[in-house]
């Protein structure tokens, strides 16, 4: 019997060894997996200004906070607004706040423009169903859940239905008129294949095509979340030269995650 204690006793040391060993090794990956990816969520945001919520510079425009992600929300006549993306809260927390200090309902919202299909720009649009809403044609897909992205990182997220329909499909360079108010859409690829900048009031939102850096310049789209990235800078460049020759005054320019500019950068941008 003693023999057998002693075995026994050696064999649980052993265990109780491998477990250590284990333990140690998982949390040393944790650590490796948690720094990389502190390093990469550096890398796509670090030195950006961060999103003030509130009215921008026309009055008719406001800048909605949603967590990390900003929306717009634009008075366009008649107790009727639209959104320029849909935040990523599914039940709508910051949207319906904006509604209720307008003392809107759901029902207010006409009108959804989406700079492109990530989820974090489409989470509360079912909460909309009278909405129209609108998307590049490239970007349909996955702005409804039937197609993922391509980017380093957002590969690896599997489609998934979300309830997105989208009921009209945009093109490059056409205004669309909604109440008061008039959209005009340009085809930004690069962050994805169907992203969209929109300029509405004087405001041009430029979703995740671009981000305000802290001296005030813009940075592209981030690597990490971006099907391509030197598709995203040529858009960028084709978009300032468009602009400058027509002379359009902008007031603000609106990227999704960071503050906006009361400043042109866009026409000074250089990647």
């Amino acid at each position: 019997m003693d023999g057998l204690a002693v075995e026994k006793a050696r064999l649980e040391r052993i265990m109780n060894r491998a477990a250590k060993t284990t333990l140690r090794v998982l949390g040393g990956a944790l650590a490796v997996v948690l720094l990389a990816l502190g390093a990469l969520f550096y890398a796509s945001f670090g030195g950006l200004s961060p999103i003030v919520d509130g009215a921008a510079p026309a009055s008719d425009v406001r800048i909605v906070k949603d967590g990390m992600v900003c929306l717009g929300v634009v008075d366009v006549g008649n107790g009727k607004v639209l959104l320029v993306d849909a935040g990523r809260d599914g039940a709508g927390k910051a949207i319906l706040a904006e509604l209720a200090r307008r003392h809107l309902g759901g029902d207010a919202v006409s009108a959804i423009f989406l700079t492109h299909g990530h989820a974090d720009h489409t989470a509360g649009v079912h909460l909309f169903p009278h909405a129209d809403v609108y998307a590049l044609a490239a970007d349909i897909p996955l702005a409804e859940g039937r197609a993922g992205s391509h980017g380093p990182l957002t590969r690896f997220f599997p489609p998934k239905a979300n309830g997105t329909h989208v009921t009209r499909a945009l093109h490059d360079d056409e205004t669309i008129a909604i109440g008061s108010k008039s959209v005009r859409v340009f085809a930004v690829p690069g962050h994805t294949a169907g992203s969209a900048a929109y300029l509405v009031s004087g405001v041009l939102f430029l979703g995740d095509s671009a981000g305000l850096k802290s001296d005030g310049t813009l940075a592209g789209a981030p690597w990490a979340f971006s099907d391509s990235t030197a598709q995203n800078r040529a858009s960028l460049q084709a978009l300032a030269q468009r602009l400058r020759p027509e002379q359009i005054r902008i007031l603000a320019i609106v990227p999704a995650h960071t503050a906006m500019a009361t400043i042109d950068p866009l026409v000074q941008y250089q990647p």
